[in-house]
């Protein structure tokens, strides 16, 4: 019965056709916006949302998914038919061989490009869940509001090394407070342990599977840079109070020192009746505006 292959050039042709209208498609797309000169009827500067850094960050990764995807499938064909393709040339003899490394060049590029993927969709559903834990923390301090307190979400900073941003900065009668997020999920804890509580001992968090010191460094030192820039931008000494939320768990203090660890419903009780510093209206309408000018960048 007769048979019929297909050319290897056909295959490369496909994948430059695919390429070339992707770039003709989006060059073409990009010069006609141009030409037509069309602009927003204003330069919008909005506040930032709850987990504003997160939501771009998951916006990016949902733009690059076809490329990941499509890179991963077809990254591994390529190389281990480029490989083919030389080890077609080669002397008789080493042909076998030849066809060996092109097999190894697969099977390494699919591992690779496989381990690639799955820390891209890992990444991804972190971001996610990250976004998720402070739109909920800020649904919580939205009932601060009715009682003169101004929130502010993801607030832009500059420390020493690096860029950060604060997940949540509440301002109101009764100071300021600096509120980091941190949103984990629940797995199987060590005999003994309640697989949805936290325990703070005044040194570290007991997690039902470990110890660590998650945020509680953090906070402190935003909190610092908090209090600094509301001094530089207004002359006014204030204490932030740092406190860490824990959406979804069931937190346990021992003791209460320099800062809180929380669950989020907890969180607005916490902002407006630890260590209270008061603030009359004008000196939160002052430290107000400075956190309002930070936080207006969004253009997307």
């Amino acid at each position: 019965m007769p048979t019929q292959t297909v050319p290897v050039w056909a295959f490369y042709a496909c994948e430059v056709y695919a390429v070339a209208f992707m770039v003709v498609v989006g060059a073409l797309w990009l010069w006609r916006t141009h030409r037509r000169k069309e602009r927003p009827p204003e330069k919008f500067l909005l506040l930032r949302a709850p987990g504003e850094t997160q939501r771009r960050r998951v916006q990016q990764a949902d733009e690059k998914m076809f490329f990941y995807i499509f890179g991963g499938a077809f990254v591994p064909l390529l190389l281990g038919g480029f490989v083919l393709i030389v080890a077609a040339r080669l002397p008789r003899r080493l042909v076998l061989f030849g066809a060996a490394a092109a097999v190894v060049v697969f099977g390494l590029s699919i591992v690779a490009t496989a381990a690639l993927v799955f820390r891209f969709l890992s990444r991804r559903r972190d971001d996610l869940l990250g976004y998720l834990g402070e739109r909920a923390v800020a649904e919580q301090l939205q009932s601060l509001a009715a009682n003169g307190w101004r929130i502010f979400h993801d607030v832009p900073a500059q420390g020493r090394r690096k860029k950060f941003n604060i997940d949540h900065v509440a301002v109101g009668p009764t100071g300021v407070a600096a509120i980091e997020v941190k949103t984990r999920r629940k797995k199987k804890g060590r005999p003994g342990m309640e697989e949805h509580v936290i325990t703070y001992d005044g040194r570290q968090l007991i997690w039902p599977w470990g110890e660590d010191t998650c945020g509680i460094d953090q906070v402190q030192a935003e909190a610092d840079w908090l209090a600094e820039f509301i001094e530089k931008r207004t002359a006014l000494r204030v204490h932030p109070k740092p406190i860490v939320a824990f959406p979804g768990w069931m937190v346990k203090e021992r003791t209460v020192g320099d800062f809180r660890v929380a669950n989020h419903k907890v969180v607005p009780s916490i902002v407006a009746q630890w260590r209270p510093e008061p603030l009359t209206p004008d000196h939160v309408d002052l430290i107000s505006r400075q956190l309002d000018e930070r936080c207006r960048d969004v253009e997307d």
